[in-house]
C-alpha cells in the first residue's frame, strides 16, 4: 500500500465521504453567493463619473469593508473566537495583515481601471486572477493532484475559456474607450495579479484551521493602513486629503456601503477557499463579472448606443467566461485529492508548530473548541459602526447619476435570497466554522 493510500485511509477515518461531498457543495454555493455580492459591491465606484477622485472612492470603500470586517464577525462568532484561533495561529497575524495591504492597492487599480473602460468590461479583465488561483493552489498547495484526468480538464480548461472571454472582452474596450483604453486595460490586469497573489495568504490561513471570519478581522488592518498611506501620498498630505473627503461628504455614504456590501462577499469566498481551494473558488466567485456586466448594462446603461459589435464582444465574452466558470464548478474535488490538501496542511503544521487536530477539524468545518459567547466588546464594536454608517447616512444625498429602479430592485433581490439561502446552509453545516 502507497503513502498516499495510507493517508487517505487515514482522512477517511475522520472525514466521510458523505461529508466532503456536502463541503464541495456548501463550497460552491459560497463562491457563487460571493460573486453577486462583489460585483454588487463595485457598482458605487461609477461616481468617478461626477469628478470624485478615485482615491477617495477607494478609501471610503476600504472603511466600509473595515467597518464590516470587525463587526460581522463580532455578531456571527464573536470576538472571544477570534482570540482563539489567534492563540492557536499567531503566525497568520502577518499573513493577514500583508493580504490587506495587497487587496487596497489592487482595489484602487480597479478604481482607475472603471474609469477608463467601464464597469461591464473592468470586471472580466481583473477576474484574471483566476489564472493565478489556480497556478498557486497547483504549485503551493497540493490542489488538483491525484483529481483525475477529466476534473484537471474541466479546471484548467474552465481557466483557459475565462481568458479567451476576458481577452475579447479586452478588444471590446479598445473601441468602445476614447483614448485610455490601454491605462483601463493595464489597471484591471494589475489588480489581477495582484488579487492572485493575495490568495496564498488565504489558502496559508484555511490550511492551518483558522475560521474565516477571524482571518478578515487583520486582513482589514492591512487594507486600511495601506489604504490610508496611498491617499495621503497621492493627494499630497494630509489635509489634502481631508479636503477632499470634506468635499465630497455629500457622496461618502454610498461608498461606505459598497465597502460593506464587498464584505459579504468576500466573507462568502473565503469560505469557497476554504472548502474547495483557490482554483475552484476563485474562479466561481469570478462570476461576479457577470453580476457586473448586469449592473453596468441593465442599472447603468453602460453600453447604449454601442454598435452591433460592441455587444456581441461584451456579451460573447462574458458568456465564454461563464462557461468556464461552470466547468470549474463541476470538477468537483475527491477523496484522493483531499488527501493531497491534508499533507500541505501537514507541511504547515510542522512549520509553524500547530495542533494536528485542530487544523484537521478547522479543514473538515468542525468546531475544535466550544464557542465562545458574544460579550460587551462585540456589542460595542457593531454599535460604533452603526453609528459611523449613520452618521454617513445623514450627509447623504442621492447621486446624480441615471439609474433604472426597476433593473436596481430586481437585482438586490436576487442577491439577497443568495444571501440568505448561503448562510443559512453554511450555519447549518459548519456553525460558520
Amino acid at each position: 500500500m502507497t503513502n498516499v493510500d495510507l493517508r487517505s485511509d487515514a482522512l477517511t477515518a475522520n472525514t466521510s465521504r458523505s461529508r466532503l461531498r456536502h463541503l464541495h457543495g456548501l463550497g460552491t454555493l459560497c463562491g457563487f453567493a460571493a460573486g453577486a455580492w462583489l460585483g454588487a459591491a463595485e457598482a458605487p465606484t461609477k461616481l468617478v463619473s461626477i469628478n470624485v477622485s478615485p482615491i477617495v472612492i477607494s478609501f471610503m470603500m476600504v472603511l466600509g469593508v473595515f467597518l464590516a470586517r470587525w463587526t460581522v464577525p463580532a455578531l456571527l462568532q464573536g470576538t472571544s473566537q477570534v482570540r482563539q484561533d489567534i492563540r492557536k495561529t499567531p503566525h497568520l497575524i502577518v499573513w493577514g495583515l500583508l493580504a490587506g495591504c495587497i487587496w487596497a492597492v489592487a482595489n484602487t487599480l480597479t478604481i482607475f481601471a472603471i474609469r477608463n473602460i467601464g464597469l461591464s468590461i473592468a470586471f472580466p479583465l481583473w477576474n484574471s486572477n483566476s489564472l493565478l488561483g489556480i497556478f498557486w493552489g497547483f504549485l503551493l498547495f497540493n490542489e488538483l493532484r491525484a483529481c483525475g484526468r477529466a476534473r484537471w480538464l474541466g479546471v484548467v480548461g474552465g481557466a483557459v475559456l475565462m481568458f479567451a472571454g476576458a481577452a475579447l472582452l479586452a478588444a471590446a474596450s479598445s473601441t468602445q474607450s476614447h483614448g485610455r483604453a490601454y491605462l483601463g486595460i493595464a489597471g484591471a490586469l494589475g489588480a489581477g495579479v495582484l488579487w492572485g497573489t493575495m490568495y496564498i495568504p488565504y489558502r496559508k490561513a484555511y490550511l492551518t484551521g483558522m475560521n474565516p471570519l477571524s482571518f478578515v478581522t487583520f486582513f482589514a488592518i492591512g487594507e486600511l493602513g495601506m489604504m490610508t498611506s496611498l491617499a495621503i501620498v497621492y493627494c499630497g498630505g494630509a489635509n489634502s486629503f481631508w479636503a477632499q473627503l470634506a468635499m465630497n461628504r455629500n457622496l461618502l455614504f454610498w461608498l461606505l456601503l459598497g465597502g460593506f456590501m464587498w464584505v459579504i462577499g468576500d466573507i462568502f469566498q473565503q469560505y469557497a477557499v476554504k472548502y474547495i481551494g483557490v482554483s475552484r473558488g476563485i474562479p466561481l466567485s469570478n462570476t461576479n463579472q457577470l453580476w457586473g456586466l448586469l449592473w453596468g448594462v441593465m442599472a447603468f446603461s453602460e453600453l447604449r448606443g454601442g454598435s452591433h459589435t460592441i455587444y456581441a464582444e461584451v456579451i460573447g465574452g462574458s458568456i465564454i467566461m461563464a462557461l468556464g466558470a461552470c466547468a470549474v464548478a463541476v470538477s468537483s474535488t475527491t477523496q484522493r485529492e483531499h488527501v493531497w490538501w491534508q499533507d500541505a496542511a501537514l507541511r504547515e503544521s510542522r512549520r509553524y508548530g500547530l495542533d494536528h487536530d485542530y487544523v484537521l477539524a478547522g479543514m473538515t468545518g468542525k468546531a475544535y473548541e466550544k464557542a465562545a459567547h458574544r460579550t460587551w466588546l462585540d456589542w460595542t464594536l457593531a454599535a460604533i459602526s452603526t453609528a459611523v454608517i449613520v452618521g454617513f447616512a445623514l450627509m447623504a444625498r442621492k447621486p446624480v447619476i441615471q439609474l433604472s429602479l426597476g433593473a436596481v430592485t430586481g437585482l438586490v433581490v436576487a442577491m439577497l435570497i443568495l444571501l440568505f439561502a448561503c448562510g443559512l446552509v453554511l450555519w447549518k453545516t459548519t456553525r460558520f466554522s
